[in-house]
């Protein structure tokens, strides 16, 4: 078996995206899918999933709302930055994982710089920083 690729020092450098439908790898560590719904075409055991956390995704309301128009990027953002101020016990759980290793939150979208694992990445990156300022 390879040997495991290093982990990161800090665990705001331990949080990473992916699109579910490209290849598992060791380095993913703990492989969360953060979308609400299960991805087209995606075997269960293909996914290789460490969790599904359903509830940490958008609401089906702000997910219809940023599908129907794309542009609206800044705005699904900062919404969901709120929804996800309201699942403190959610985010402490993906905050715990990346303080113990490597966490890839994994989403199905095709655009992958606007997406919600990459708000989500965002909002842990700076929640586990201020944690680390306290």
């Amino acid at each position: 078996m390879p040997p495991r690729p290093p982990v990161p020092d800090a665990p705001v450098e331990r949080i990473r995206v992916k699109r579910i439908y490209r290849a598992a790898r060791i380095s993913d560590g703990r492989r969360i899918l953060v979308d609400r719904l299960w991805p087209r075409g995606m075997a269960k055991d293909r996914a290789r999933l460490f969790d599904w956390c359903k509830d940490i995704a958008p609401s089906e309301a702000l997910r219809h709302w940023f599908h129907a128009d794309p542009g609206r990027w800044e705005d699904f953002a900062t919404r969901y930055e709120a929804e996800l101020a309201d699942r403190d016990a959610l985010v402490r759980t993906l905050a715990g994982h990346a303080r113990e290793g490597v966490v890839t939150l994994l989403y199905a979208a095709r655009d992958e710089e606007h997406n919600n694992a990459v708000v989500l990445r965002g909002y842990l990156r700076r929640w586990l920083e201020g944690e680390a300022c306290a």
